[in-house]
């Protein structure tokens, strides 16, 4: 039997070595993207599957509120899987692959940002969700953990951590995200 405190430590060494120094500049990308689309008043978008759908709830949550808590000016932010009656009609009358790309096309703007969370990067709702996003003008972003998948090579901005975790992929979803919370907390709009 595996004890707990060994656990622990191999979970944390995986964990540190997905954070490797080159991710840095790719999070400062979405980083600034956020913050131009706080100053601009542009729209973010987040969305993902099973966890990864929890993870774009939580962090619609940290940058609506948490990144000015004191002026009350958050982002413009909506997590995609958050209204279950949309995800359920559309998945019903469109195919679930479409849950994400309908609403994309029904309320995104050239400009505004699209960020997807996936473990593996190929379920095919955030893959036609970044190509409805790119075809808009969209500033896309991709937090992907495995191989990337078919979201590395379509989001215009894909940060990667090759880890076969898919734990650690959905942790390292919310790592990035309150790193650049903290950021904008601290740096405001500019």
């Amino acid at each position: 039997m595996l004890k707990l405190e060994d656990h622990y430590k191999d979970y944390r060494e995986k964990l540190n070595l997905a954070m490797a120094p080159e991710r840095a500049a790719e999070i400062e990308k979405l980083a600034l993207a956020l913050q131009d689309a706080w100053i601009n008043k542009k729209y973010v978008y987040f969305c993902g599957n099973g966890g990864s759908a929890g993870n774009a709830i939580h962090l619609a949550n940290d940058f609506n509120y948490g990144i000015d808590k004191g002026g009350g000016i958050g982002l413009r932010v909506e997590a995609l899987p958050a209204n279950s009656a949309v995800i359920t009609c559309i998945g019903n009358d469109e195919g679930y692959e479409n849950i994400f790309s309908q609403q994309i096309n029904v309320k995104a703007n050239e400009g505004d940002v699209l960020v997807i969370l996936s473990g593996s990067g190929n379920s095919p709702n955030v893959v036609k969700a970044l190509e409805a996003g790119n075809k808009i003008g969209m500033n896309t972003f991709a937090i992907l953990g495995f191989s990337g998948g078919k979201c590395k090579s379509i989001a215009k901005n894909p940060i990667h951590f090759p880890i076969d975790d898919m734990q650690i992929a959905e942790d390292l979803q919310l790592i990035v995200g309150h790193i650049c919370m903290q950021w904008l907390y601290a740096n405001g709009r500019g």
